[in-house]
């Protein structure tokens, strides 16, 4: 039975394509169907109750497919594979889907970035973020190093934009036009789509206290050929016959 649509249409052609590897992330706002926004609601607010007391190492949020159906379907959705495969090309392998939902409080997140293929930029890495109501730059919001990427840098590390500053942001510029880099503060409407390359740096700031919860959710997929590391899957799950999803599971 075909699953319901989660994107309305969109265009990601060359042109897009060169602005996501030129920048390290592209922005689709508003991608999101009503339906969708509704199903990852309920799911992500699913996922966040079964965090207390959760099984160590096995953490609903770092597992979110494992616990939540819907979740779990999207994985092989087709319009989540198109759009993966219009980054990555027609072979991809399924890597994780954690919740990053940041109630009102929440402290955000320093500065980082992730690995995979250090040593080849012909294999990419993107992780498919999906904010389903949005956030303002000072409220929750994503923050982003243009071009930061490109340094294929997977240990980043930060504190505070001052600390990346000061420290590993210190005189680098972009590699393709020689401009500095700079720390860009994002703010999305509900239902975007944020594509980012995995060695990208990115942080968050802290969602004000009398804010709802931000519901996110990230989906990561690969071209495999080189280690993946740590896959958040179990082998469980990997073994699992989820629809759409055949060939996706295994590390190569």
């Amino acid at each position: 039975m075909p699953q319901n649509p989660i994107f309305h249409d969109y265009t990601f052609g060359d042109q897009e394509r060169k602005e996501l590897d030129h920048v390290g992330h592209f922005v689709l706002p508003k991608l999101l169907t009503i339906d969708a926004q509704a199903r990852l609601t309920e799911s992500l607010a699913r996922v966040e109750s079964l965090i207390p007391g959760c099984k160590k190492g096995y953490e609903p949020n770092r597992f979110a497919a494992e616990y939540d159906s819907y979740l779990e379907s999207l994985i092989g959705h087709p319009q989540m594979l198109k759009l993966a495969r219009q980054v990555l090309g027609e072979e991809i392998r399924y890597d994780h889907c954690v919740s990053l939902n940041r109630p009102g409080g929440n402290s955000g997140a320093g500065w980082h970035s992730h690995a995979y293929a250090e040593d080849d930029p012909r294999y990419g890495f993107v992780r498919i973020f999906l904010y389903v109501n949005g956030f303002e730059a000072d409220d929750g919001g994503l923050k982003a190093v243009p071009g930061s990427h490109l340094y294929r840098d997977p240990k980043i590390q930060a504190a505070t934009d001052e600390a990346l500053r000061e420290g590993w942001l210190a005189e680098k510029t972009h590699p393709e036009t020689g401009e500095p880099l700079a720390i860009e503060p994002l703010s999305v409407p509900p239902g975007t789509v944020v594509l980012m390359w995995t060695h990208a740096a990115h942080a968050v700031t802290p969602r004000k206290q009398d804010s709802d919860t931000r519901w996110t959710v990230v989906y990561g997929y690969y071209k495999p050929g080189k280690d993946p590391g740590e896959r958040w899957i179990t082998p469980e799950f990997e073994r699992k016959r989820i629809p759409g999803a055949e060939g996706l599971m295994s590390e190569y």
